[in-house]
């Protein structure tokens, strides 16, 4: 690699890693996996910097990567007792505590959700990407996308009315 191809991609780094740190953190969940993601496709898109002609297409080419290890990492992982964070020592308001709340419960079905579903619903729905754009990195048809997007928000959609109906259960057992 020449210095400056070395020089554009530190660029590069330096200009989207906190978006592309985002996006592998709502691929893994977590945010040492996600570094440790992003620093993986980071790595394998410095070995590829030069097969890369179109400089406009490495951000996709990253996110690919990103999708494609995090794949590979999701079907060798074990899936076995997880630690816990800190818990806050203050309660927060009831307001904020509710929003805090809905995201969480949102956030563990879209954790529940096949990986390339999840894939979908974080590409489309949390980076904004068209469709076009996120058959492009995931290697696949835009119908894919859009059939793997209604499932995964069908889903969606059934798992949170379950948890009403469990929450409206137990509010009335009371």
């Amino acid at each position: 690699m020449t210095a400056a191809d070395d020089a554009e991609f530190r660029d590069f780094v330096a200009v989207r890693s906190r978006a592309l740190l985002r996006t592998a953190y709502l691929l893994t969940g977590d945010h040492h996996l996600a570094e440790d993601l992003l620093q993986t496709a980071l790595t394998k898109t410095y070995l590829a910097w030069g097969r890369i002609r179109e400089r406009g297409a490495v951000e996709a080419y990253v996110r690919a990567t990103m999708v494609t290890t995090q794949t590979s990492w999701w079907r060798i992982r074990w899936r076995g007792e997880r630690p816990t964070g800190d818990f806050p020592d203050v309660p927060a308001d009831d307001l904020a505590q509710s929003a805090v709340d809905d995201r969480t419960v949102v956030w563990r079905h879209i954790r529940a959700l096949p990986i390339r579903q999840r894939a979908v619903v974080v590409l489309r729905y949390y980076d904004d990407l068209s469709e076009a754009e996120i058959a492009s990195i995931l290697g696949c048809s835009p119908g894919t996308v859009k059939s793997q997007a209604s499932r995964a928000l069908t889903t969606l959609r059934a798992r949170l009315a379950a948890d009403q109906v469990a929450d409206a259960s137990i509010g009335e057992g009371s």
